[in-house]
């Protein structure tokens, strides 16, 4: 498909590959429900063309008023036929999207803006198709389209230039490579309602779009180099709105209804960085590291060739960064521990977290979702080979993790593990104190017990054994007994840690009292 230079039918390219690419999907109700979401996208920009149009038949008023004479009434009249020429199609076609609603069921309990059987391609193809000895209203709507285009490029006395940059037509090239019986078979036959939708809003807006460019060049017939435009709008026409990390995000960046002659009085910024203008629009790129929802400022300045006014225009974009595949990630080790909670996210391009099943194999696992891409899974037996297995929407896939226990704690008495301690701080100390260093997890290890030898100086040493972390019995009283010179030895420390079947013997501590 070739690319057109024309700003907004670019962006009906996006929609048609957005189109395209839901279509490729397992359709899920989702899915069909995001017909209507770019249905309503496509509505809103015929609002801003039409906005636009209001604006350029406002400035060819003027421009005729101030300029009264033959030539530009007639001009003036062009602009008003070709204004109602287009509004005679929208509203053609408006009538046709109210009898496929009805046909579809009328408005639906759940969401009365969308018909009740949206999956229905039936429907469609007995509507827009027809049946077999009786042509549908697909065919009336591709006669008006052509009936419609002849009666613009009649009031621009068949410009081929102008030819060029009218968005509403056939295209024949695409049915010709689609090998389909025809251009109403290419674009209806067994075609979901909500597919449709979209479509004949795209139709909408290439007729709105099209009487843009008639008018532009009209008024370029009545304002010579006087033309002054007094509203202004940001537009962006990305070349796609979703994109895979790796790739690059593009866009290019207008404003709607300015002379492209005026050039040098236009500047376009991205979050602060000044990019070049050309025609009266800029491009811009940016590289897809991550995934996820990306936004951009656009800030457009405006010099009046008039009267040497600056007007600002900002405002904020967004696209979103997706994977190719599915993507589970351990949002906080590469491993899953034993005891303790193990959070993930799984994500997959183009489908809905709500359809996507995960699972758990190896390892004694388990897992439980919390919103969204979140899950917590949890585990009892070290491996190599624990699986998340992700399935849905046509997409089947497993990543492979490593279960460990927790790592062993250290002991501690005070903040110390073992050299020398003034007499009344040792006395001070409660007990033993198992640490978990540079652990990422919420999880606490507990002293089951220990041996204690105290060494007086030049005597016998004593020994007693402690159950638990905190000093106890005869511990207590060889610990209230310390002087200096003693010496005092920790042995066969053990601890437990979440998800021990068994207390795990750690390090020793050694301590001179001084």
């Amino acid at each position: 498909m070739s690319i057109p230079k024309e700003p907004r039918q670019l962006m009906i390219n996006l929609m048609y590959l957005v189109l395209t690419a839901l279509l490729a999907l397992n359709v899920s109700a989702e899915v069909m429900t995001a017909f209507f979401t770019i249905d309503k996208g496509i509505t809103n920009s015929n609002n801003i063309v039409e906005n636009t149009n209001q604006t350029i038949m406002r400035n060819i008023d003027a421009q005729v008023e101030a300029y009264n004479n033959e030539l530009n009434q007639g001009y003036l009249a062009k602009a008003k036929e070709a204004k109602q020429v287009s509004e005679d199609f929208v509203t053609y076609v408006d009538e046709l999207k109210k009898e496929l609603f009805e046909k579809a069921g009328g408005p639906s309990e759940k969401n009365p803006e969308q018909p009740k059987r949206i999956k229905d391609k039936d429907v469609t193809t007995r509507l827009l198709v027809g049946l077999e000895n009786e042509k549908g209203k697909g065919y009336d709507l591709m006669d008006r389209i052509n009936s419609t285009r002849a009666k613009l490029l009649e009031l621009v006395d068949n410009d081929q230039g102008i030819a060029a940059s009218i968005p509403l037509k056939i295209d024949e090239e695409s049915v010709t490579k689609s090998k389909k019986k025809d251009w109403v078979y290419y674009n209806f036959q067994q075609m979901p309602v909500a597919a449709v939708f979209p479509i004949l809003t795209k139709f909408q807006n290439d007729s709105k779009a099209s009487a843009t460019t008639v008018l532009n060049h009209l008024l370029g017939k009545v304002a010579g180099q006087d033309v002054k435009f007094d509203a202004f709008e940001p537009v962006i026409s990305a070349t796609k709105g979703y994109v895979i990390r790796g790739e690059k995000y593009e866009a290019d960046i207008f404003l709607s209804a300015y002379s492209t002659s005026n050039t040098d009085n236009t500047k376009i910024y991205v979050n602060g960085t000044n990019l070049p203008v050309e025609a009266g629009k800029a491009s811009y790129s940016a590289a897809a590291t991550s995934i996820g929802t990306k936004k951009y400022k656009v800030k457009i300045e405006i010099t009046n060739p008039l009267t040497g006014e600056v007007k600002s225009y900002d405002r904020e974009f967004e696209y979103e960064v997706g994977e190719r595949s599915v993507t589970v990630s351990a949002d906080k080790m590469n491993v899953f521990y034993i005891g303790v909670d193990n959070p993930i996210s799984v994500s997959a391009a183009g489908i809905s977290s709500n359809d996507l099943r995960v699972s758990v194999s190896g390892g004694g696992g388990s897992i439980t979702k919390l919103s969204g891409a979140n899950y917590i899974v949890n585990v009892d037996q070290p491996t190599d080979d624990c699986r998340i297995n992700v399935a849905g929407g046509g997409l089947s896939d497993s990543k492979v993790f490593r279960v460990k226990r927790i790592p062993d704690p250290v002991a501690r008495l005070g903040n110390k593990e073992d050299g020398s301690m003034g007499n009344g701080e040792f006395k001070a100390q409660a007990g033993l104190i198992a640490w978990l260093d540079n652990f990422d997890f919420e999880a606490k290890c507990e002293i089951q017990g220990f041996r204690l030898v105290r060494v007086p100086k030049r005597q016998d040493p004593i020994e007693v054994i402690n159950s638990g972390g905190r000093y106890s019995g005869d511990a207590n009283r060889i610990v209230d007994q310390a002087k200096p010179g003693d010496t005092y030895y920790f042995f066969d420390v053990k601890a437990r840690c979440p998800g021990d079947k068994a207390g795990r013997k750690i390090n020793s501590l050694v301590f001179n009292i001084k």
